[in-house]
């Protein structure tokens, strides 16, 4: 129980350094009079998007609180082996009513963690643009705070959750629930924001940095200001949701197999104690079996994620920038908070192992997880850097016309996947032959374990985008324009890194959910010669395409819309395209147009990912949906990789292009690397990112409503 306590504790000091942060944040100087005022725009833009977006995802949310409390009507382990009388001493012998419950959390969580990152970022920009003026180091700790406001706000409000609910109920299947809500949020979240940033960031760049010839973010383009507020909606919002749910998954995941570890089995009873799984049999054919539920083994991961805040808190005051640094010395920068973070959740980590009288054996797995987040992360920024050869060649492609800049991106965001499928594939090996499948969900953690700071490393970046957008509207000195590009070229990348995070930690996270299906179900061994196992394979196979085909049209609908209404404006409103005194574009209609068509676009995939599970199962049975877990991580995992990457080099590409290679701004090759950025950027945040949280819904659906398919 005490080292529960520790994780509160740990929970507790997360928000408390949040809270700190922001405090700090929101005392810098908000600039003249005109940033503010296009910082309030980006703001009240943003805020109005959100509460349209969380109105109806509450809809959803209530419709399937009611499901799970009505249809979910067994319990985790047979609460008379046990010696439960009922769960959580409330009275109520069934899961149901619980599990609904621990889902609302877990939504009500998501949706909180993102609104308060986001309000905080849309109030950091200005700041950061106006302390950019001061100096690169001003700038990129006022935006780098901001970040970690979302990153500690995500890992406090998770284990909290988690730990709270493992107190209260000891019960993987309602934990499980806390999960299901987080996915549910983070995916509609994700696709709506990535939906509506992409849309009108490809208007704004197509009309005017290519037809009109204008620079980016320029006041007279109307989408400039619908673009930044996409920013903080799908960037930071939607990313926060996203990482959110990949936090508390993994932890899930582990409860779940720590009791296959325990038990040999995760077996099921229905509310009457009549056995559901038939793995059940051997667990309590004597009769004398009981759980353990203070095993260490439980306790453990949320005890990491504790351990991982406070190195986290610590790594956040190494983030210096010198002024006039390259990108070298600012990736530099942002390493050395998170490896120290790292280095320091390690020391911890193999403290409480010792201290717990567990197996040293796990010491090496949670090691194995981190050190396969950090190739990941290191390969990540390898392929998208302007600074490294592959960025380099793609830009050098930008001459001879978009369409080989485009091949060239999708080549080497083919060949990035090499790395993460290879250091995935061996933290797997490794985790299973030291501590079985438990192990496997336990690396996950070990690789999110310092979220905390990971994340502020990705959520600064849309800060320092932002900052630059209202640099240039608001026509401060072109030093501060060079100087939050130089953060954002490093956000793009370290973005690209916290993707890659994502990605690495939701395949092993959503290969432990689905062990744990296998073990609720019965269906864990799989015969080729079984048309079943094809069948599911096939079908979760095509699911990761088919979700990403229907985002990435979103993105194209919503922007054909947006690029025809920048181009009426230009066309309309006398003396917009010449900059004339006091003539100002409606940047309110192009916000609206992002926003209905984000609202309009998002429910269908995030349909498809939680009705997909549940149809399969019901008409097909157990089976072929083991079979569509497994096809639907490996295809999911490779596309999620080769999307995000490819779409990181072409923006970067541009970038290069931009700091005046091969013609620089206003060149044919410019024209060309813009073409290649605007297909890059639903690759690389909206249907990429969305992949992971796909993966894990998909399996996390699956844990929860596999016994009804028996």
């Amino acid at each position: 129980m005490e080292s529960l306590i520790i994780a509160l504790a740990g929970g507790g000091l997360a928000l408390l350094t949040a809270a700190v942060l922001a405090w700090h944040v929101l005392r810098q100087d908000q600039g003249n009079e005109e940033v503010r005022e296009i910082g309030d725009l980006i703001r009240e833009g943003a805020m109005a998007f959100l509460k349209r977006e969380y109105t109806i995802l509450a809809i959803f949310v209530i419709v399937i609180f009611i499901i799970l409390a009505l249809f979910i009507d067994y319990n985790i382990l047979d609460k008379d082996a046990l010696k439960k009388d009922s769960f959580g001493g409330f009275g109520i012998d069934t899961t149901g009513p619980w599990t609904a419950l621990s889902y609302l959390l877990g939504a009500v969580g998501s949706a909180l963690a993102g609104l308060i990152g986001m309000s905080i970022a849309v109030r950091a920009n200005t700041r950061t643009a106006t302390a950019a003026g001061i100096s690169l180091n001003a700038g990129l700790r006022v935006a780098f705070s901001a970040g970690s406001v979302m990153g500690m706000t995500v890992v406090g409000i998770g284990i909290l959750g988690i730990t709270a609910l493992w107190i209260i109920f000891k019960d993987p299947t309602i934990v499980a629930g806390f999960g299901f809500g987080a996915s549910s949020i983070a995916l509609f979240a994700r696709v709506g924001g990535g939906i509506f940033t992409k849309a009108a960031d490809v208007g704004a760049d197509l009309v005017g940095k290519v037809e009109e010839g204008i620079p980016e973010d320029d006041p007279r383009n109307p989408a400039t200001i619908a673009d930044n507020v996409g920013d903080n909606v799908g960037d930071v919002a939607g990313m926060g949701a996203d990482l959110f749910e990949s936090y508390v998954g993994s932890m899930i995941s582990a409860l779940a197999l720590a009791t296959v570890t325990v038990t040999g089995t995760l077996a099921l009873s229905d509310s009457d104690g009549n056995i559901v799984s038939a793995a059940k049999d051997a667990a309590f054919s004597t009769g004398s079996w009981v759980a353990d539920f203070d095993s260490e083994l439980f306790v453990l991961p949320m005890l990491i994620g504790a351990i991982g805040i406070l190195a986290s808190v610590m790594g956040n005051f190494l983030v210096r920038a010198p002024e006039g640094a390259g990108m070298s010395r600012l990736l530099w920068t942002i390493r050395t908070g998170i490896f120290g973070a790292g280095a320091l959740a390690l020391i911890g980590t193999g403290v409480a192992i010792a201290v717990l009288d567990l197996d040293f054996k796990l010491f090496w797995v949670v090691l194995t997880g981190l050190v396969a987040g950090q190739v990941i992360g290191t390969a990540t920024e390898y392929f998208t850097s302007y600074e490294n050869k592959p960025v380099q060649w793609i830009a050098s492609q930008s001459p001879t016309g978009a369409g080989s800049v485009i091949i060239a991106g999708v080549a080497i965001g083919m060949f990035s996947t090499v790395i993460p499928a290879a250091s995935v594939a061996a933290a797997i090996y490794v985790a299973n032959e030291l501590a079985g499948v438990y192990g496997i969900a336990l690396a996950a953690i070990g690789m999110l374990s310092t979220l905390g700071i990971t994340l502020a490393t990705d959520a600064y970046g849309p800060v320092a985008d932002n900052a630059g957008g209202i640099a240039e509207q608001a026509h401060l000195d072109p030093q501060v324009r060079e100087r939050t590009d130089a953060l954002d070229a490093l956000g793009n990348t370290t973005a690209a890194t916290g993707k890659g995070f994502a990605i690495g930690s939701a395949v092993l996270t959503a290969l432990a959910l689905m062990v744990a299906y296998g073990q609720v179900t019965g269906v864990d061994v799989f015969r080729l010669s079984d048309p079943d196992l094809t069948i599911g394979l096939i079908i979760g196979g095509v699911l990761p395409f088919l979700f990403a085909g229907l985002t990435m049209k979103a993105v194209g609908d919503a922007a054909n819309s947006m690029i025809e209404e920048v181009r009426r404006q230009f066309r309309e409103i006398p003396g917009l395209r010449e900059g004339l005194p006091g003539v100002k574009p409606d940047a309110a209609r192009a916000v609206d147009i992002s926003t209905q068509g984000a609202l309009k676009a998002m429910i269908l995939p995030g349909l498809i990912a939680i009705i997909s599970p549940v149809l399969v199962g019901a008409v097909l049975g157990p089976e072929v949906l083991g079979g569509l877990l497994l096809g639907s991580i490996v295809t999911g995992f490779f596309l999620a990789v080769f999307m995000a990457n490819a779409g990181g080099a072409w923006d970067n590409a541009k970038k290069y292009v931009e700091l005046g290679n091969y013609g620089g701004k206003g060149s044919d090759a410019h024209a060309a690397a813009v073409t290649g950025d605007t297909v890059g950027d639903p690759f690389k945040d909206t249907s990429g990112p969305a992949l992971n949280i796909l993966l894990k819904l998909m399996a996390v659906v699956s844990l929860i409503f596999g016994p009804l398919f028996i």
